[in-house]
């Protein structure tokens, strides 16, 4: 009866250290894949650009039954309920969709997982210029 408590003790010593590590690796593995949406986003927009001159604008908010804006996607996952993150494409702060555009992922918001949290790097940001920024106080959330 002691061993089987011993082996209790341990499993749940084993599962308190684990359960931060898995959580962590779950929150980078979304972050990551939210940047690699943008990234394939922005070459979507930088392809649109090349054939009308302007950049355009989307995001859940926006699309309405313009079939460009509905080329892209506005999810970070497989689809929008298991997506860690929203992403929108807008102008850039200053500039106008000819110039600039800039894609924000918002983490948890009620269209995807709303109870995903990244707390260390927040919203991410990625502009037409090559600018990649991130709302949380990680300084390494590009890397």
């Amino acid at each position: 009866m002691i061993e089987l408590l011993v082996v209790c003790v341990i499993a749940m010593l084993l599962a308190a250290v684990a359960a931060p590590a898995w959580n962590d690796h779950l929150v980078r593995t979304r972050r990551h894949e939210a940047q690699a949406t943008m990234q394939r986003l922005m070459l979507q927009q930088e392809r649109y650009f090349t054939q009308h001159g302007s950049y355009l604008a989307f995001g859940p908010a926006v699309q309405g039954d313009d079939p460009e804006q509905r080329q892209f996607q506005w999810w970070s996952g497989a689809t929008a309920p298991a997506s860690g993150y929203e992403i929108e494409g807008k102008a850039c702060d200053g500039h106008t969709l000819d110039t600039c555009v800039q894609l924000v992922a918002t983490p948890g918001t009620p269209r995807v997982d709303a109870r995903f949290r990244d707390a260390d790097c927040g919203e991410l940001t990625l502009t037409s210029s090559g600018l990649r920024q991130a709302g949380g106080p990680r300084a390494d959330c590009w890397r």
